[in-house]
């Protein structure tokens, strides 16, 4: 996805503009009624989830060739049929269900059905937790066009997570999205960059002296003018879905680093980033309700979480060894080379989904296991886990 100066982003049209300028007018409310400044966590989360208004919860399309940005379900069919490999797996040993968090427009539940049909295992429910009541609709109209009667009748929406849940917890593309604090490291030592409002609005610091951000972020001996991010609720995420979780296996995939790689010195201006009509920007303070926001996921953060609830740590890899450990190059022999009119999409999806220049190795796959005993397939080789 290229990035934009600013200056040169498209210009929303007015119907575009006046949505924006209610939400904004929501937010600066919210700004006057916490003291004139509200964190950056809590403006991220009014952006992108105000019902009605929020970037996920207005009607403006979000995925594939028309809308923002695409995912691997929206590339190709290609993304879910290889996933599948690892999806039969997990439901042969639990004899579970699948429980699909944040499902976009659907597209991977639609695909990953079809194809479990295929094998004969399909699982008696699909779950999808959608906090959007925007996407659920997208979601019902792709499944209904995609789906026949009989699949259709295993998928099921829930408002909150099952209380004890057996069988495949996968999220695609879902850490990214929730909402993150900024800590900026400077003359007053560790701060916390939140949002004032002053005709516009604008970035202010406060101090940090104390507290689970400032303990997070002492351990990392941050550089001087430093700015990068912290998100607690993707570990109480994690905490969640690791109680929910009776027996089988949650699967993450996403982009990302260890905490390494994401706190390393010359990452000083942090992961954050907004993606407006195929563009790529750094400002979340425009456009707000029109744009994605979103910031780069600590893995380690993320594996420390699953652990401490008693998971097993089950492989962690790039999105390229993930698929090619499920066989991805399988699934396309199935198509003849001479079919150009079938394989060249196919070569042209895998491309995307398996180079290090596009989502090979930006992109990562972890997961965790609860009572499986067997290795899963999609990290017997190439396991990265001890990196985290």
């Amino acid at each position: 996805m290229p990035t934009l100066p600013i200056s040169a982003l498209p210009i929303p049209n007015l119907e575009a503009q006046a949505h924006s300028q209610q939400l904004r007018a929501l937010i600066q409310t919210k700004i006057s009624q916490n003291d004139g400044w509200l964190s950056f966590a809590d403006f991220m989360h009014l952006a992108l989830y105000t019902p009605g208004l929020g970037y996920y919860s207005g009607g403006a399309k979000k995925f594939g060739a028309g809308g923002d940005f695409v995912t691997a379900p929206e590339i190709s069919p290609l993304f879910a049929q290889t996933l599948a490999k690892q999806a039969l797996q997990v439901l042969a040993a639990t004899q579970g269900n699948i429980l699909e968090l944040g499902a976009g427009t659907g597209r991977l539940a639609a695909d990953l059905l079809l194809t479990l049909q295929e094998s004969n295992q399909l699982p008696e429910r699909y779950f999808i937790l959608e906090v959007s009541a925007h996407l659920r609709q997208v979601q019902l109209e792709t499944l209904q066009k995609k789906l026949p009667e009989n699949l259709m009748q295993r998928v099921a929406w829930l408002d909150v997570l099952p209380t004890h849940f057996v069988g495949l917890i996968l999220g695609n593309e879902v850490l990214d999205a929730i909402p993150v604090h900024l800590i900026y490291n400077g003359q007053l030592g560790l701060c916390e960059r939140g949002i004032a409002f002053s005709d516009a609005f604008v970035w202010q610091d406060k101090q940090l002296t104390a507290g689970n951000l400032f303990n997070f972020l002492r351990d990392y001996s941050l550089p001087h003018d430093y700015l990068t991010e912290v998100c607690p609720a993707a570990v109480g995420l994690i905490h969640s879905l690791a109680q929910a979780l009776e027996r089988g296996v949650i699967l993450m995939i996403d982009y990302g680093f260890s905490a390494r790689e994401y706190y390393h010195p010359q990452r000083h201006l942090g992961t954050l980033m907004c993606h407006y009509q195929h563009y790529a920007h750094t400002d979340p303070l425009m456009n707000v309700g029109l744009q994605d926001i979103t910031a780069h996921v600590d893995f380690t953060s993320i594996a420390h979480a699953g652990m401490d609830q008693g998971l097993e740590l089950s492989g962690f890899c790039s999105q390229s060894q993930f698929l090619i450990n499920c066989g991805i190059l399988e699934v396309m022999s199935q198509v003849s080379p001479n079919d150009m009119a079938c394989y060249a999409p196919l070569a042209a999806a895998a491309q995307k989904l398996l180079s290090p220049a596009e989502m090979g190795d930006l992109f990562k796959v972890v997961a965790f296991s609860k009572s499986i005993d067997e290795p899963l397939i999609g990290f017997l080789s190439g396991d990265k886990s001890h990196t985290l």
